[in-house]
């Protein structure tokens, strides 16, 4: 799997400018010179990682591209819901669309993601070897491109007061006794019902067979049952930042790239507790409908978003792990603070010793009727 040669390669983030990328090889998209829109609606998670989107592609794009404009919507997090909506609506308003994998396997199952050839739209690394070999089998669906690979993870304050040491974890989340004040968690199963398995002792390895049950998803339930009353639940990777920097919590799950950015962009008093943090992958889906000139426009901006450099260098303002094997080696330093990237990464060795792999396919299929029963069970 990918996932773990990122992991058996993430030292190889040190080693800046070992590889360099020939600008002299890059190629136009397939799709130079036809009609195109003049303005596209990309759709992503606002913060830190769509503020590294905006520096490491957009910006350069539209500086090529001076009569493009390029507006943003930062709802992600509800684009199987809207992109459902605008179908039945039979009015598409979004061109491109940034998602987590498992909503991407969705929306491509219901037709409403565009299947593409990655080879056809997407550039060759610098080498020559086809985009489908640099991404590897992180292309888990004919409609997704990967972009990055991140985790959820946990951050906690270093001055909270009454605690008994410092979590070591993830079960810190559940050790009331040790650790308390007031936790965040995502309003949402995923990752919450994971860490609750693993807290009442289910193996890694058995998590999901244990979910698909009912008595393990009741079992799931129950140990959060244990600290419902001291959690305060997200539903943007900005509140657990903003918690946490307000002293409101003592600790709380976010995106890892978030964290980073409260850490050390703004030097708050706040570690991460890199135990058990889940991995995913984000990336891009086109709608299924645009039409052919909004197509052209979001075709032309793919080529250029996601090759080897670009991807590199969104890696180079948020700490998330840039899915093509050619990016990995080109980053290390961050472009702006002068600090070096690998050690904050996911994949880092050092944060990557007891991993969680998301099954983004598992989640694909059970995440409906689990949203449902979350949902319900947090009304209660």
């Amino acid at each position: 799997m990918k996932l773990t040669k990122i992991l058996m390669a993430s030292s190889a983030l040190t080693l800046a400018g070992s590889v360099a990328f020939a600008e002299s090889h890059a190629m136009e998209s397939p799709v130079a010179g036809e009609p195109m829109a003049d303005s596209m609606t990309l759709v992503s998670w606002g913060g830190a990682y769509q503020a590294s989107q905006q520096k490491a592609y957009v910006e350069p794009y539209l500086e090529m591209n001076p009569d493009v404009t390029i507006t943003w919507d930062e709802s992600s997090a509800e684009a199987v819901a809207k992109l459902r909506a605008m179908n039945e609506a039979d009015n598409l308003t979004w061109d491109l669309v940034d998602v987590v994998a498992s909503d991407a396997i969705r929306l491509c199952d219901e037709g409403l993601a565009m299947e593409v050839d990655h080879d056809e739209v997407l550039a060759p690394a610098p080498d020559g070897t086809d985009a489908s070999d640099d991404f590897g089998d992180l292309i888990v669906s004919d409609c997704f491109i990967p972009q990055i690979v991140y985790s959820t993870t946990v951050g906690y304050r270093t001055d909270a007061e009454g605690w008994t040491g410092t979590p070591e974890d993830i079960c810190a989340l559940w050790d009331l006794e040790n650790f308390p004040g007031q936790r965040s968690l995502e309003r949402r199963p995923i990752g919450n019902l994971e860490w609750a398995l693993l807290c009442d002792g289910v193996a890694k390895e058995d998590i999901y067979d244990v979910l698909e049950t009912e008595e393990g998803q009741d079992r799931a339930f129950a140990k959060l049952d244990e600290i419902k009353d001291n959690v305060v639940w997200w539903t943007a990777g900005a509140d657990t930042p903003q918690l946490l920097a307000d002293g409101e919590i003592v600790m709380g799950s976010t995106y890892n790239g978030r964290l980073f950015s409260l850490i050390v962009e703004q030097d708050q008093p706040v570690e991460m507790l890199w135990d058990a943090q889940v991995f995913d992958l984000d990336g891009w889906i086109i709608p299924e409908g645009l039409p052919e000139e909004r197509l052209n426009r979001v075709m032309d901006f793919l080529w250029f978003a996601t090759d080897t450099q670009r991807l590199a260098d969104q890696s180079k303002y948020i700490s998330y792990g840039p899915a093509r094997d050619s990016s990995a080696p080109m980053v290390s330093m961050h472009a702006e603070l002068g600090v070096d990237m690998a050690p904050h990464m996911p994949t880092d060795p050092a944060n990557s010793e007891n991993t969680f792999l998301y099954n983004y396919e598992w989640w694909a299929d059970y995440r409906d009727d689990l949203d449902a029963k979350f949902q319900a069970w947090l009304a209660q």
